[in-house]
């Protein structure tokens, strides 16, 4: 074969060519026997991803990486994704869609580096504003798309792994915790819907049951009049309700599911105030002569309806708690007291960590606090718990601070 040279009298290895514009092409068979081909301005940048390709070769990746794209992948992800409830697969591909594909998803996976995908997660945390805790979920699918990139050999490594960790320690002092709502909060939600002077009186007892129980949203949507005993204020929680889109196209819908773990199949006893508030909810349903109407997945007979006898859900709660707070606020700030207890901004799951913190607060052991909110793993518990403790030593101390100075000034 003879020996070609470029303009620059350079010898030309076999498979490059220089063309007439004067780029260089690199020409080779893949394992897959098609004829594929690489252009680069110079021989240098020609050679260097020469040296690339070979290496792929070499390791057995697929030559078809440099056009796969993420969301090739994430179709192909969907597609074979199994041992999961049906509305946790749908979170997932909603985060990777509302986030992801419009984004790094349309790169080609053989060409996306760490560095692209942890400038990807600082811009999701800076220019749009996303928690720490949504970055997560994220993270969660398109961590196990790049992992099944990985098995079926279109990259070597999963550029993804431990970004998260990483983030989490740069925005640590960022992210703000979860918090709960204070005593005088709380006194203040729950009485201002305790009046029947509000157009909120009708919400009283589901927020009293979420406030007295820490039950997840969907446990206390859920729930039907032969879940709870009255007489021995116990209240057993085995399913949950969840409403989402699904797969099978006919739109969003709602289905029972049990609970994920063992640990969320438990029995919570009833205090006084959410008995109470179970009775309030009976009265109002029979005073307006309201029934249950519907049957999901053959469970009927649900304790908290709306007015047209459907079943509550998160996202009408939710929207329900900003009117509330919106309202509540104003009527307090209209007593022109010099400094009034206010409501945040919060949401039903606001509820059950105030819960969860009232239990802490009270001196409840660690275990029994874990098993009446459903954890299936302590350190979720502990979590909790360390923080609200480390913030009652804080006061106390600081309490006990201002007494001493008190003292001295006498």
């Amino acid at each position: 074969m003879a020996k070609r040279y470029d303009k620059k009298h350079r010898l030309l290895k076999t498979g490059e060519t220089e063309r007439a514009d004067g780029y260089y092409v690199y020409r080779w068979t893949g394992q897959d026997g098609k004829r594929r081909s690489v252009t680069a301005g110079t021989l240098e940048d020609l050679r260097r991803k020469e040296e690339e390709i070979q290496k792929d070769i070499s390791d057995g990746i697929r030559m078809d990486a440099r056009t796969v794209t993420v969301n090739d992948l994430f179709q192909l992800w969907k597609q074979l994704k199994r041992g999961i409830k049906d509305n946790t697969l749908q979170n997932y591909c909603y985060m990777y869609t509302q986030f992801v594909a419009e984004d790094i998803g349309m790169m080609p996976v053989g060409k996306l580096k760490r560095s692209d995908v942890k400038h990807f997660y600082n811009k999701m945390a800076e220019d749009r504003g996303l928690k720490i805790a949504t970055i997560d979920n994220i993270h969660s699918v398109l961590h196990q798309v790049l992992q099944m990139a990985v098995e079926d050999s279109y990259v070597r490594t999963n550029v993804s792994d431990n970004l998260l960790k990483e983030l989490k320690q740069t925005y640590h002092a960022k992210e703000k915790r979860k918090e709960a709502l204070t005593m005088p909060e709380q006194e203040l939600f729950l009485d201002f819907l305790a009046s029947e002077k509000t157009p909120y009186h009708h919400w009283y007892p589901i927020f009293t049951v979420m406030v007295g129980t820490g039950m997840r949203v969907g446990e206390i949507c859920a729930l039907r009049w032969e879940d709870i005993d009255l007489e021995k204020g116990v209240i057993s929680v085995n399913h949950t309700l969840v409403y989402y889109d699904h797969r099978d196209g006919n739109g969003c819908y709602y289905n029972i599911h049990t609970p994920k773990t063992r640990a969320g199949q438990r029995k919570i006893p009833m205090t006084d105030e959410v008995k109470d508030a179970f009775l309030a909810e009976k009265a109002y349903q029979e005073y307006n002569h309201l029934h249950c109407k519907v049957v999901v997945d053959g469970f009927t007979n649900f304790i908290f309806i709306n007015r047209f006898g459907g079943v509550q859900r998160q996202g009408t709660l939710n929207k329900a708690l900003r009117r509330i707070i919106r309202d509540c606020n104003e009527m307090q700030l209209a007593k022109g007291l010099g400094e009034p207890v206010l409501l945040p901004n919060f949401s039903c799951h606001t509820l059950r960590h105030t819960f969860t913190t009232r239990l802490v607060e009270a001196g409840v052991n660690i275990k029994v606090i874990q098993e009446l909110c459903g954890h299936a793993r302590s350190d979720v518990t502990l979590d909790v718990y360390t923080t609200v403790t480390k913030e009652l030593k804080e006061r106390e101390f600081q309490h006990f601070q201002e007494k001493m100075k008190e003292r001295r000034e006498r």
